[in-house]
Parts: structure tokens; sequence; C-alpha cells
């Protein structure tokens, strides 16, 4: 290739390899800052983009894109006005006939293999499946709006099976039924079933999931399924709770499964008082779970969150580590004695040596050693997430860190009584130049500026524990615990020792050096009353290339006196100079949307608090999920919240989880570079009839075209 002096631009190169090079971008942006270079790049840039998420408002489907022929995933989910349905008349054209608009639809988008449309009644998927896409494999529906009352049993799905007997993947996560509408459906559509390969049933808004029977029902229809997530309840004391029968029914009706999440709907409300023991047992014995484990050989990645008691579930794992030898994903939810922790041998879950992630969820016996035991088996993670477990303290977790700081990059801690949110950062240290994620909960313990949050801490020394034959350390019994029991050589049982010691000791030395230098998403979790301001304090101070963060505000706050500070601490971020995108979910913060009583405040008062300082960070993304009053079933932008909001000059992208009046919405107008903005009512049950002006499909149209009537600079 000849230099630049000769006039050779990279528009020069064959066209085979400019699309290439196209095709490896993936940032929608930079993809339509490409297609404006010249013909040929705008021509490869529609010829390489294979996704694209249609925004704007229905109404203007008429004016649909045209040139993406080689789209192969098309989101429909987001259109304007949110929640609406798609081909009704109050969202189209009066003149549009919503048939042809269908049709059109398809003849704009023919290739298309995967679709995620808003399903608010079975009209939509009738009319956008009269011409199906012959490819079509993957579906996602999405309806947080409860079922249209009057619908027979499965009415929402007919149209799909029906007309799409080739589908593969089918993912309901997001869409609200009736858990009886899809086993009819599937027995009357033998053939689309039995191509199914996905299938993602873990609907949220669920509040006893699928039955036994169902369970079974469905799987015996699906024998072909590789992946199934489902949303059932473990709890005996409730009809069709999930048992020894249906644990053996999955691997007997669908044995090629690869991935498998068994979730209680209980777990979905993500209960903070629950550690350790629950009060019942599930009805799952040692000899099902073996049964389950030794029937998926393919499995791949497992997660049961049983929200009630398996106990002495360590023989079982291990058959798991033996019978599974493909599985790198693991979480387990309410097993107990998972790891016995007992001599220098290893047991039960540390036994999955090729474990890339781990989830530990209300484990009530884990303590210190265990965890150091799993560090020592699964020393492949990447992923470790540790909840609920109140016998684990700073030590073992800082002692799991040294073992792991070659491999783990991704850790949450969560609900666990002896490690706040210093003890929990203290523990990181000697991995926190390599974390990239990090899940912590905002457990102060009147935490101070003066706290001296870098030293002092303790450690194991494994080379006493070697030494001892038995001693009693915070009541766990160590019993030559890193040396080989079965070895009568001194010498190599001290040699091994050493090895720990050593890697350990040298962990301990460099903890202190560095800082978060990865470290690019930050989750935080905060009960409401406290405040944000200390968390540099705690020693999240230098996060330098620190770019997403989520914060989740948690509790109620009727009856809880005006807080004594102005603000809640959102000014502090600004410490974190790369910071652009922010989840900031109030969504379980309850308290009185309308007038409060006497002497306390209602939530608007609340939103100026949480809000305050929120004008200081350079953000270009937020999702933002007002409080809620359950009362009344409403999440509504309050006046303060807007004022407020609007001074993120920044902003580029606003998501609104939530309602707003139309002349609140009209304050992000002022907002230079503003170019998306929704309300999206993304929770169950979404109110049908709200009276207020945001709801009507005209405020939102008038907004959108007054926002899309402004000039953006860049």
């Amino acid at each position: 290739m000849t230099g630049p002096s000769d006039g050779t631009t990279i528009s020069h190169l064959p066209e085979e390899i400019l699309a290439n090079v196209l095709a490896a971008v993936s940032d929608t942006r930079t993809r339509n800052s490409l297609s404006l270079v010249c013909r040929s790049f705008l021509r490869l840039e529609r010829k390489t983009r294979t996704s694209i998420t249609l925004r704007g408002n229905a109404r203007d489907l008429h004016l649909r894109p045209t040139s993406f022929f080689h789209v192969t995933h098309l989101d429909l989910s987001f259109l304007s006005p949110w929640g609406h349905a798609l081909f009704c008349n109050s969202s189209t054209t009066a003149s549009a006939d919503p048939r042809q608009l269908a049709l059109s639809l398809r003849d704009a988008f023919p290739r298309v293999t995967s679709l995620s449309v808003y399903v608010r009644n079975p009209t939509t998927l009738h009319l956008l499946l009269l011409s199906p896409w012959l490819d079509l494999r993957h579906v996602k529906l999405i309806r947080w709006h409860q079922r249209p009352p009057g619908l027979p049993p499965g009415s929402d799905f007919a149209a799909l099976f029906s007309h799409c007997r080739s589908l593969t993947s089918l993912d309901l996560s997001s869409f609200y039924h009736w858990p009886e509408d899809l086993p009819p459906v599937l027995a009357t559509n033998p053939a689309a079933a039995t191509s199914l390969r996905r299938l993602n049933l873990l609907t949220t808004s669920f509040t006893e999931g699928f039955k036994s029977h169902e369970i079974e029902s469905i799987t015996s229809c699906c024998p072909n399924l590789e992946h199934l997530l489902i949303a059932c309840t473990f709890d005996p004391r409730y009809l069709g709770s999930v048992g020894d029968e249906t644990l053996l029914a999955i691997p007997s009706n669908c044995p090629k499964l690869s991935l498998l999440h068994l979730v209680d709907t209980s777990s979905f409300l993500n209960r903070r008082d629950v550690e350790g023991f629950a009060g019942e047992d599930a009805r799952v014995s040692r000899a099902t779970l073996v049964g389950l484990f030794s029937g998926l050989p393919h499995l791949e990645e497992l997660v049961l969150d049983v929200c009630n008691n398996v106990r002495e579930s360590s023989f079982a794992l291990e058959v798991l580590c033996s019978k599974c030898p493909k599985l790198r994903v693991l979480k387990l939810g309410q097993f107990h004695s998972i790891c016995l922790a007992i001599g220098s041998q290893l047991d039960g879950v540390a036994l999955c040596q090729g474990l890339q992630s781990l989830s530990v969820k209300n484990c009530g016996d884990l303590d210190d050693m265990g965890l150091i035991e799993i560090a020592r088996g699964c020393s492949k993670l990447v992923r470790f997430e540790l909840e609920g477990c109140k016998l684990v303290t700073e030590k073992g977790l800082r002692t799991m860190t040294c073992l792991l700081r070659k491999t783990l990059i991704d850790i949450k801690v969560s609900c666990c009584v002896n490690l706040d949110t210093a003890a929990c950062l203290r523990a990181l240290e000697p991995i926190r130049n390599r974390i990239e994620r990090l899940h912590v909960d905002c457990v102060w313990n009147e935490l101070k500026e003066s706290d001296n949050l870098g030293h002092g801490f303790l450690k194991f020394d494994l080379n006493v524990m070697g030494e001892m034959c038995s001693s009693d350390v915070n009541g766990t019994k160590f019993v030559d615990y890193f040396g080989d029991m079965e070895c009568e050589d001194t010498s190599k049982k001290k040699r091994q020792r050493c090895k720990y010691e050593l890697e350990v000791d040298d962990c301990f030395a460099q903890s202190n050096v560095g800082y978060w230098d990865r470290l690019m998403y930050l989750s935080l979790w905060i009960g409401v009353g406290d405040l944000l301001t200390p968390l540099p304090v705690a020693g999240l101070e230098d996060c330098p290339n620190l770019e997403e963060i989520q914060i989740k505000v948690e509790g109620d706050c009727r009856g809880r006196p005006k807080p004594t500070e102005s603000e809640f601490g959102l000014g502090i971020l600004a410490c974190y100079p790369q910071l652009s995108k922010m989840r900031l979910d109030f969504g379980d913060t309850r308290g009185y949307a309308l007038t409060a009583p006497s002497g306390q405040m209602d939530l608007s008062l609340w939103e100026r608090f949480f809000l305050n300082g929120i004008g200081s960070l350079s953000l270009n993304e937020l999702d933002y999920w007002p409080p809620q009053d359950e009362d009344v079933n409403q999440r509504s932008l309050s006046l303060p919240a807007a004022g407020l909001l609007q001074e993120c000059y920044t902003l580029r992208k606003l998501f609104i989880h939530g309602t707003a009046h139309e002349h609140f919405m009209n304050f992000f107008l002022t907002i230079p570079n503003l170019r998306d903005v929704q309300l999206r009512e993304d929770y169950y049950p979404a109110p049908e009839n709200d009276m207020s002006t945001e709801m009507r499909v005209g405020s939102c149209s008038r907004f959108e075209d007054a926002l899309n009537r402004r000039q953006i600079y860049d």
C-alpha cells in the first residue's frame, strides 16, 4: 500500500477488508459517524449492521428506515409511548392501516432472526406475524402491564407458536403472564416445542411461579432444551412446590441441558432479613441432588436458589464436580455444609476446580476456613459473590482474595453481618488494583474520617495453623489444615505450609500498593436514612477509571425523622473523573406520594434530599427509578426531582422508570445535548389507566416533538 503522500486513504482499501473493519465496530454512535464519511462507507455500514433498536414514536412507523436489509436482531420494545400496543389506533396515524404497517415493517427488515417486542395484547403479535420472518429463531416478549382480562389461556402465545415452528429461543423473563398459559400451548404445538433450545421463564412478576406439574409438562414437551431458566417455589407449605419428583424429571425429560436456573420466587423480593438458615427445609434430598447432577453431564451453568434449607449438601456437590466436568458457573442459595473444611482434604464445592464464577447465598455454616478451602480448590475463579453468610469475617475474605489474586476481578459482598463497608474494602486490598466490577453494601457502623482503615487488620498465620494439632479459632477447629494428614514426612508438610505462607505473606506485603486502577463498575446498596458521604473515607477514594455506578436505596421513609443533613451525598461522586453512567434506583424506597402526616416528609422532599448535588456530576446516561407509594401504586417524578435532574447539563440519555407530569418533562428541554428521553413503567403492576397528563399519547408526542426540534451541537 502506498503512503499518504500519494493520496491513498483508508477508503482505497478493498471492500472486503473495509467490511471486516466496520463489522468489528459495535458502538452505535461510532457506526453512525462512519456512515457519514462517504457513500461507500454508508453502504458498507448498512451492510454490516446486524442489530438495530427502533426508537421514536410508534405513530411514525411509516417513516421507518429502509436501508438496513442485513439486520438480524430487531428490537421494537422501546418505541414511544412506552408500553402501548404497537399497532393500536391511538399510537399510529389516523389514516394508517395496522396490517399494512406490520407488513411494511417485515419488508424493511427481511432477515430478522431475533425479535424483541412489547406485547400489550395478543393483537400485536398477530399483526406482526401476518407474514412471519422465515428465519426467526429468537423472540423476547415484554409486558409489565397486567394480563388483559377475559383472555382464554394461552392466547398470548398462540400466534407465536402457530407461525414460528422453527423457534429455538423464547425469553419471557420480562413478560407478565399466568404460569398456566404456557404448558397447553406447548402441548398443542409439538413441532414448535420440540424445536426450542432455550427457554427463559424467570418472570420477576410471579408470586408463586410454575408449579411442579407445570414444570414437568414443559420439560416433557421440550425434550431438546439446552437452556432452561424457570421461576418456581420450593416452600413445602405450598401446593405444587418443587420437590424430589420434579427435580428428577428435569434430567429425564431434558438430558441435553447445559444451563439450568431454578429460582424460588421469594428471591425476587431481595429480602435482607434472611441470614443463614431459613424456617423451612426444602423437599430436596441428597439422593435427588445426586440424581439431578448425574443426569446432566453437559451442564456448564447451574443456579439453584432454593430459599429453603438444603442441608448436608457437601457430598452432592462432590458428585456435581465429578459428573459435570464442564461446569463453569454455579450459584447456590440456602445450601448448607457446602464445604466442611475438615483437615487439609478438599471437599464439597471446593472440588469444582473448573469454576470461573461462584455465588454463595445464605449459607448458614460457611465460615472463614470454608472460604479459604474454596479459594484453594476453585483457583480459577474470576467472579465471586457472597451474600447472607454471617460467619464469614474480614480475615477469611482477605485470605481468600490473596489466594485468588491472579484471577479474581468481579466480586460482590452483601448482607454479611461481619463485613461492613470498611471491613470489606480492607479485605479486598490485596486485589484492589485488579478488580473491574464490585458490589458492596454501604454499612458504615459510625465510620469517621479519622479512622485508619489501611492498617491494623489481622490475618491467618498459616504456619502456626499447620503446626497446631488441633486448636479453636473463632469456634472453628483447625486440624493440621494446610498439611497433608496422610503424609508422615514432616519436611514435606512444612514445605506445603511454607508455600501457602509465602504466597499469602507476599500478597499482604503488596496490599497497600496501587489504587482501584481497573475498577470500571461499582454497585452500592444503602438503607434509607444513611448517607453516601463516607464512601471515599471507607476506602474508595481513588478510582481513576470508574465509568459506571449503580446505587440502590431501600427502606421505608414513613415514620423516619427529617434528615439532619441537607443532601444524600451524590456530590462526592465527582471525585471519580471518568464517571459517565449512573443507575439510581429508589424503586424500593417507600413513602407518602401525596400528603404526609404532620411532622413527616412526603416523597417530593425525600427526592430533593436524595438528588441534591447530582448536577455536579458529568453524566452522559442516567437511569432513574423514583420512590414509590405502595398504597396508590404510584412512582412519579416530583417537581424538586425534575428541577435537580435538569441541572445535569451533560446528559445525552435519560430514562425515568416511572411517571412524570408533562410540564415536569419540559424542564429537560434545557439540557443542551439531551437526545434520548423516555418514561418506562417497567415494574409490576404498571398503571393501566393513569389520568395524569404524562401517560397520554398526545402528551408524550408533544414532548418528543419539542425534543427533536432542538439542534444538537455534537
